[in-house]
């Protein structure tokens, strides 16, 4: 994890630590790299108890709830799946805020309309939910580095 992930992700800490709120994240092509840029910050136990990694389509519906007429019609990596994860991740966490991601992050599994580097990014507070995509560009690890970045970044936003 390079310096920048580390100071956002401590950034986003302090900001939810002074509102009083609990953040939580869905993860799919990141495989836990958010949770993991989270609980690199010294104390983020005060604002994050668990995350979630749901890498198939059926543990997304399991763990989060995530609608299987969803990931048939619309697939795995698209805002109304990403809207579901998040929703379904603030309600099992008992959380105020939570992220979630979605994507495909190479060498495979990308097509002509949803190319390698396309990830959704959904978030969800209380009031509102939301998604953000984004199109990257690089290998596997670069991909889902700069998806952790755009996570904490937006987070940061939804919080300030």
């Amino acid at each position: 994890m390079n310096e920048s992930t580390l100071q956002l992700a401590s950034n986003l800490g302090q900001r939810l630590k002074d509102n009083g709120w609990k953040l939580t994240c869905a993860e799919s092509c990141t495989g836990g790299g958010i949770g993991y840029a989270i609980t690199s910050v010294s104390g983020s136990s005060a604002w994050f108890e668990r995350g979630f990694i749901t890498y198939s389509d059926e543990a997304k519906q399991q763990v989060l709830g995530v609608d299987n007429s969803m990931l048939i019609v619309e697939g795995a990596v698209s805002a109304k799946v990403v809207e579901q994860m998040a929703s379904g991740a603030l309600k099992a966490a008992d959380a105020d805020l939570a992220i979630a991601v979605s994507g495909i992050a190479g060498p495979d599994g990308g097509s002509p309309e949803k190319p390698v580097g396309t990830v959704w990014f959904g978030f969800a507070t209380a009031d509102r939910v939301e998604s953000l995509h984004q199109r990257f560009m690089g290998d596997r690890h670069q991909i889902r580095s700069q998806s952790i970045e755009v996570a904490l970044q937006k987070a940061l936003q939804l919080v300030s």
